[in-house]
């Protein structure tokens, strides 16, 4: 089956049911009929911008970053991912944290490894927090100047 019709049913899985893990979401699919690896379904979440956010049952669940509601302001159309769920950076020697809200960074993680790449090596997320690996020779000024291209609110 195609990329496009398995992100529909992604969509659909995720708007009729609370997916609290990938590894919930990979097991329905593959019921389905999908065969899908662990990285795939990743790569699938980054792309449709798919975050974890808070239920009303008290718990977290994937989300469509477009249709969830939390109270907090709705992202403009022309206002990037990055921009909203980036809350701060803080630097140890070379390596850098960010700080997103919750559900946001394997989103912008992936926005960063896919712009920055010239200055960042590489990132690992969790749901509220990047690390950031520098390339060598790479100094948090021109850390922080890449990122501002993807996160304007960056300091």
């Amino acid at each position: 089956m195609s990329k496009k019709s398995r992100h529909k049913i992604i969509k659909d899985i995720i708007l009729s049911t609370d997916i609290t893990s990938q590894d919930m979401l990979l097991n329905i699919l593959t019921d389905k009929g999908f065969d899908v690896t662990q990285a795939t379904l990743s790569r699938d979440i980054k792309e449709m911008k798919v975050v974890k956010a808070p239920t009303s049952k008290g718990g977290y669940a994937y989300q469509l970053s477009e249709t969830f509601n939390t109270g907090l302001p709705v992202i403009e159309e022309n206002t990037s991912l990055s921009a909203y769920g980036f809350v701060n950076i803080e630097f140890s020697g070379q390596l850098a944290v960010i700080k997103t809200r919750p559900g946001y960074a394997m989103a912008i993680a992936g926005e960063i490894d896919n712009k920055a790449a010239r200055t960042i090596l590489g990132t690992v997320a969790g749901d509220d927090t990047i690390l950031l690996i520098p390339r060598e020779n790479v100094n948090r000024e021109d850390v922080v100047a890449s990122l501002s291209v993807i996160i304007p609110n960056i300091q």
